[in-house]
């Protein structure tokens, strides 16, 4: 059975960012660099490669620059051809979507994940879809979304990317109930918000990566809030695994947990490290600091 190709991605992006204050006073987390390009950009880089087309932002107020950063800048690519920076110009303008592939849409209230996953419905229709969370970076030659996909196109369901997470740290995380493992897919039997370490179904977590039918929009539009008053997207993906396939995937790839000042530290080193014009100078400080320490 051929199922619908997974062309367009949500991209929840209205949080406040509190953990970076004051950096994020007046900048959307989101825009914070990982090397060279913003994290926001490094998910879209990820989704493009994975072959998806369409990009759909949902924000806040005072979220603009991201809009602003995947658009033409007119004054800033006219000086650069001027001045013969073909090199700078080249990146300036290739990491700009096609025209029409940027959607912006607006979450008024901070209502939770499934809330803004839901504010997208309109701009997704009828057909799966991706959904990012920028704070995660997977490092690796095969995109982490892409291998979602490629499960998703196996099974006609929803996939969520997961790894194994010390058994005190699953409250941070929506964990899975697992039912059949091969060691890379996992049968999700069922799904549980920030449990309680000691009775957590098992220790794989869901990182931000997901591949959803269009389904999900029908059980978060029922508006089940939390008792914080969030609607959660887990919450919803729970209530659909009795109608459609759904798997966790031990995707390959290096996550960072870039919504932390030491995962963020941890992907600048790791991203640095492997860039070839500061890579093996880094690599001589960061060994001299380590020696200067012993």
């Amino acid at each position: 059975m051929t199922y619908p190709r997974v062309r367009k991605a949500v991209f929840p992006v209205a949080g406040l960012g509190t953990r970076f204050l004051p950096a994020t006073k007046a900048m959307a987390k989101e825009m914070l660099t990982v090397l060279d390009r913003p994290l926001i950009q490094h998910a879209v880089d990820e989704a493009a490669r994975a072959g998806i087309e369409q990009f759909i932002f949902v924000n806040g107020r005072g979220k603009h620059a991201i809009d602003d950063h995947f658009d033409l800048a007119f004054e800033l690519d006219r000086t650069l051809e001027l001045r013969g920076k073909t090199v700078e110009l080249g990146r300036s303008r290739d990491m700009v979507p096609a025209p029409g592939n940027v959607i912006s849409v607006r979450q008024q209230q901070p209502l939770g994940l499934g809330h803004a996953v839901w504010c997208a419905r309109r701009a997704v229709g009828g057909e799966p879809f991706a959904v990012f969370l920028p704070d995660d970076l997977v490092l690796g030659d095969d995109p982490c979304i892409g291998q979602l996909i490629r499960l998703h196109e196996r099974t006609g369901g929803n996939v969520v990317a997961v790894q194994d997470v010390p058994r005190e740290h699953a409250g941070r995380y929506g964990v899975i109930d697992a039912g059949e493992d091969d060691g890379r897919a996992v049968e999700v039997r069922g799904l549980v918000e920030k449990p309680e370490p000691a009775v957590s179904p098992s220790t794989l977590a869901i990182i931000g990566r997901y591949v959803l039918l269009p389904e999900i929009f029908e059980r978060l539009e029922e508006r089940r809030p939390t008792a914080a008053g969030e609607i959660q997207l887990t919450d919803a993906m729970a209530r659909m695994i009795d109608h459609a396939p759904f798997h966790g995937l031990r995707f390959t790839g290096t996550r960072f947990d870039c919504g932390t000042k030491l995962g963020f530290l941890q992907a600048n080193l790791a991203y640095g490290l492997r860039d070839p014009d500061v890579g093996a100078d880094l690599a001589v400080f960061a060994g001299n600091e380590l020696r200067d320490r012993d």
